[in-house]
Order: C-alpha cells, then structure tokens, then sequence
C-alpha cells in the first residue's frame, strides 16, 4: 500500500514539475514556451540554425513532438553538430519539419494507428496502446497548450525515411 501511496505521489509531482515548466503556455507561442521550459536548448538552436523561428512564431496552429535536450543527446556522436552546419541546412529543416504536424491537434483527438501527415510532407505514426508514441518515440509530457498551437514532448528525435 505504501509503496502504491509512494508511486502515485512521485507521479503527481513530476507532473505537476512538468506543467509548472509550462505555466504560461497559452499566452507564449511554440518558440518562446520552448524557451521558457529550458529542456529544449539544442531543439531551439536547430529551430533558429534552420531558420524556421518565424515560422513557429506565426499564426498556426502547430502541433510540434518536441524531442528534448536527452533526445537529441542520444543521437550518435557529432551527428547535430553536423545539421547545424549551414551547408546542412535543408537536411535540418527537414528533420525539424518532420516534427509539425498543421492544425493543433490535442491528445484527445489521437486514435491507434493513426497515420499524420507532417509539414515536411512525410507520415508520422501514431499508436495510442500501452501510451502515446510517435514513430515509437515516446509522448513524455502530451497537450501543452500554446498561443499558436500545441506541444507534444517526445524522448527521441523522429528521422523522416
């Protein structure tokens, strides 16, 4: 008993972290709550390597799987770096395109199975069975709400085919 007492307290908590982490959502835009959460630096330094700031900034709506700092740090070795680089500016921005779906959709409107097509032009998985994963990347922290759409928290960097 204590021990489910223990677990469900622990998971409030970290959900309550995440949600303070976000406070603000619906007055920022995608970028600037991005910003503010402080687990996104490497997302945002791609976002604005790409040049796709005002982009997300605009009207939207957007929905962006945004894979954070330990997602990107997973990848291989050198591998941002590399799409940081200006002469690789197109892969970047179609790594990063990949991630935004058009239209704000929340995680009441997923389905299992459900095939989303992305800004990059590409489909994106979604299953809803056992959590939320897209492209078996993991939903960590799902509809926080922005000025201009939505973001979805994901733990790994989702690569177009």
């Amino acid at each position: 008993m204590f021990r489910r007492t223990f677990l469900a307290l622990t998971s409030a908590a970290a959900l309550s972290t995440a949600s303070f982490a976000f406070a603000d959502g619906h007055s920022k835009d995608i970028v600037d709550t991005a910003i503010d959460a402080g687990s996104f630096t490497t997302l945002v330094a791609a976002v604005q390597a790409a040049g796709l700031v005002e982009t997300l900034k605009g009207e939207g709506p957007f929905t962006v799987f945004a894979p954070t700092d330990d997602a990107f740090a997973a990848l291989p070795e050198g591998t941002v770096e590399t799409l940081l680089k200006p002469e690789n500016k197109d892969q970047l921005v179609s790594i990063l395109t990949y991630h935004v779906i058009a239209g704000k959709v929340m995680s009441g409107d997923l389905s299992n199975n459900l095939m989303a097509t992305t800004v990059q032009g590409g489909d994106v998985k979604i299953m809803t069975e056992g959590g939320v994963t897209v492209n078996g990347s993991i939903v960590t922290a799902a509809d926080i709400e922005t000025s201009n759409g939505v973001i979805h928290v994901i733990d790994a960097v989702i690569l177009p085919k």
